[in-house]
């Protein structure tokens, strides 16, 4: 039946799997890091929430939630390969919105101090270690001693 389907629905490669398009789209480094992105909620399809096994088609607006930042792709045209990354990019398209945000949040990322400036000592030495742990065995709180 499966052919059938098929046929009913157009061509067989007019829909393909998310977790699939977001792996030949190189939006994710493997398969299986697109399906668990998808399943933890943080790809929508066209503001819903999308399961890896959901069709995408021309046409779906798909958005992405990772670390650092938040991506908004209009789906352009559909691949079930992974290609070069030239290839990779006509299979979307960013919207300006999107685009503008992610170049904002980098920017902030730039001009944010590094944050291991701020640590002033660095790592306890053997040394130092020693009397905090002497200080931690010696010290005795308030619920601790006796009436």
């Amino acid at each position: 039946m499966k052919g059938a389907r098929a046929a009913a629905d157009g061509p067989a490669d007019e829909r393909v799997r998310l977790d699939k398009w977001l792996w030949a789209a190189r939006l994710f480094k493997t398969r299986g890091l697109a399906a668990e992105a998808a399943d933890r909620g943080r790809v929508e399809v066209n503001g819903q929430a999308a399961k890896p096994s959901r069709e995408l088609k021309c046409g779906d607006r798909v958005r992405l939630r990772l670390a650092p930042d938040e991506r908004t792709v209009d789906v352009v045209a559909l691949s079930v390969v992974r290609g070069p990354a030239t290839v990779a990019q006509t299979l979307y398209a960013e919207t300006p919105e999107s685009l503008a945000a992610r170049l904002a949040a980098i920017e902030a990322r730039r001009a944010a101090p590094e944050p291991a400036h701020s640590i002033e000592q660095g790592r306890p030495t053997k040394r130092d270690r020693r009397h905090l742990a002497d200080w931690q065995r010696w010290s005795a709180s308030a619920d601790e001693l006796p009436d």
